[in-house]
């Protein structure tokens, strides 16, 4: 069985070494969604909300956090993203949104947490920016879907 990375032999956690890793072109995709009422969604769609876009907000959010990643997962290395995508999905017989985030970088440790990050803050945005009109809005199933590059090569999720 593997064993955690972030603890020493004696057990206390430490940031992980990378320094003697290969830098490698990095690329992880991680997703969730909210879940509201029609009419929240019908606002969301319209861009009729007192907030302004919240589509565009949310996702600027996403970007603006996945930067910030290392100052929010104690152990969680910085590392220069070269490109961040959030992509909205919406799913109006659900009245669900889907949001997909692909962080990728060329470096010595992967952007899993940064692609969870993004999403968790881009569906955090649309509640908050929501709030007012639905408290009941439910974020699930935030998750990574696939990562690639570095020493353990491609994976993703089996569902």
């Amino acid at each position: 069985m593997k064993q955690f990375t972030h603890f020493d032999s004696n057990g206390q956690a430490h940031m992980v070494d990378v320094g003697e890793k290969t830098e490698t072109h990095r690329i992880a995709r991680a997703s969730g969604h909210i879940v509201m009422q029609a009419a929240t969604l019908k606002l969301i769609l319209s861009g009729n909300s007192k907030k302004g876009d919240v589509l565009g907000i949310a996702r600027i959010a996403a970007i603006q956090s996945s930067k910030r990643t290392s100052d929010l997962i104690p152990l969680c290395h910085p590392i220069s993203l070269t490109k961040v995508g959030v992509e909205f999905d919406i799913e109006q017989d659900k009245n669900t949104i889907h949001c997909t985030v692909t962080a990728e970088t060329v470096g010595r440790t992967g952007v899993e947490m940064e692609a969870l990050t993004a999403t968790s803050v881009a569906l955090l945005t649309i509640y908050d920016m929501c709030k007012a009109v639905d408290r009941g809005m439910i974020i699930r199933d935030i998750h990574l879907l696939e990562k690639q590059g570095g020493k353990s090569g491609h994976w993703t999720i089996e569902r």
